[in-house]
């Protein structure tokens, strides 16, 4: 019994830690939230700063797994939609380097990439996004 309340207690110190680092999170992620097509949505450059990752294994959990990231998860901007975000952000972390258009994930897209990526600042970061999205 002992042994269950320390290890209870060590997970309520986890816990408390990883609420203290969210507000870090929270700011940085607010501050990748864009609007396109009426929803908030975060490019795919910036879900791969924010989950610590390259941009191209974001692409490639895509590729990978085209059935978990319907049109309502995760889409492409269009040659438009791009215009329109330059024109509304100077600072959208858009490359022109790139070969193909940005992907945007909504919410539900950000959630369905922590579960592939599966790391723990994944989940962290998946949890500041699901709290700091506009609802």
């Amino acid at each position: 019994m002992e042994k269950e309340i320390l290890i209870r207690s060590e997970q309520d110190s986890q816990a408390n830690q990883s609420r203290d680092l969210l507000p870090v999170l929270y700011s940085q992620v607010e501050k990748k939230i864009v609007i396109v097509r009426n929803m908030p949505v975060i490019l795919d450059a910036d879900v791969a700063a924010l989950y610590g990752v390259e941009t191209k294994r974001v692409n490639e959990a895509i590729k990978n797994n085209p059935d978990k990231f319907p049109e309502d998860y995760m889409f492409a901007l269009t040659n438009e939609d791009l215009q329109d975000l330059r024109s509304k952000i100077s600072t959208a972390n858009v490359s022109s380097k790139s070969r193909s258009l940005p992907k945007v994930f909504t919410e539900k897209g950000l959630y369905m990439l922590a579960t592939i990526l599966k790391s723990k600042r994944a989940t962290k970061v998946t949890f500041a996004i699901i709290e700091t999205l506009p609802r």
